[in-house]
């Protein structure tokens, strides 16, 4: 808490933690690709790849933010290494899906037992006045967004892009909140998600896959949980991140209204996305990609300078 981070101290940050994830990127995909890591052309019929890509993306995220967290200090906040502790969980599952192809729900299982391990180390949505609601709805919340930014992903750095603003956006409200904590922990996935970009870009020199986009949607939904909007009690602190989360759920949502109605599994690989139902339209495929995350600081500049109270919830 206290005052502000002085700026030069978080331009450094940020300049060291992007170009410490532009340095590993070569090697998670190397690692990823020895592995055999890779995603193989026509797996999905969202994915238009000519030739096998290295999904190291999520590699190259956790290992950037961890480290950099580690050297920063940031892996010591109370508000911060349960996050980084319980999204190892949502790392390590989308791991083994690249590896053994996870059945959904085991999927599904994985995500709840973090959000649980998050909850165990005291962390949780403080909406309502009852302890298991609060539980109830932090799983929901853990897990809608962590599904959300893996359904956004049907474009190459359409999910890290949309990241990244909601990722600036908490360094701008955690300023004014006075969460030191939180602004540099969210500079340092800021960080990540520049030099991830960079390589997630099209042509993808890689992907991100399950275990980096459902561990970012993992910690900014923990962010979000921890955030607390200054002048504001703690059960008005969803607002903001809801908003912030607002284009993946919308996506997710849109998704998966749209598959039940055609009878078709919610987890099976489609072209229904917002993306693809953009280009469809005839909006070509760069303009695509610029609108979805264009849309998020509309979002959040309503979050930021709306003024929002609510009443306690029973």
């Amino acid at each position: 808490m206290g005052s502000s981070l002085n700026t030069f101290i978080l331009f450094r940050v940020v300049f060291i933690a992007t170009l410490f994830t532009l340095v590993i990127g070569p090697v998670c995909h190397w690692l990823t690709r020895e592995a055999g890591l890779v995603d193989v052309p026509g797996s999905a019929p969202h994915q238009q790849h000519a030739t096998a890509v290295p999904v190291a993306g999520g590699l190259t995220l956790a290992l950037s933010v961890f480290v950099i967290s580690y050297f920063t200090g940031a892996l010591q906040f109370q508000s911060v290494w349960p996050i980084l502790l319980a999204s190892s969980l949502i790392f390590l599952f989308g791991l083994l899906d690249n590896y053994l192809d996870l059945h959904p729900f085991l999927k599904l299982a994985g995500q709840i037992i973090a959000s649980l391990a998050l909850i165990g180390s005291g962390i949780q949505v403080p909406l309502f006045l009852h302890n298991w609601l609060n539980i109830g709805l932090t799983i929901v919340w853990m897990v809608g967004v962590t599904n959300a930014f893996n359904f956004v992903d049907s474009m190459d750095g359409q999910a890290i892009g949309l990241a990244a603003v909601a990722c600036a956006f908490f360094m701008l409200v955690t300023i004014d909140s006075h969460q030191n904590d939180l602004l540099l922990f969210s500079a340092i996935l800021l960080s990540a998600c520049f030099g991830t970009f960079y390589y997630n870009s099209t042509p993808a020199y890689y992907f991100l896959s399950d275990s980096g986009y459902q561990w970012q949607g993992f910690i900014l939904a923990g962010i979000g949980s921890v955030y607390i909007p200054f002048g504001f009690s703690s059960l008005n602190s969803w607002f903001i991140p809801a908003l912030l989360a607002g284009v993946p759920l919308f996506d997710a949502a849109l998704v998966v209204i749209s598959r039940l109605r055609r009878r078709r599994p919610i987890y099976q690989s489609a072209r229904d996305h917002t993306f693809q139902r953009l280009v469809a339209s005839g909006m070509s495929s760069n303009r695509a990609v610029l609108t979805i995350p264009g849309i998020l600081p509309a979002t959040g500049l309503t979050g930021i300078y709306r003024p929002f109270s609510a009443a306690t919830i029973y």
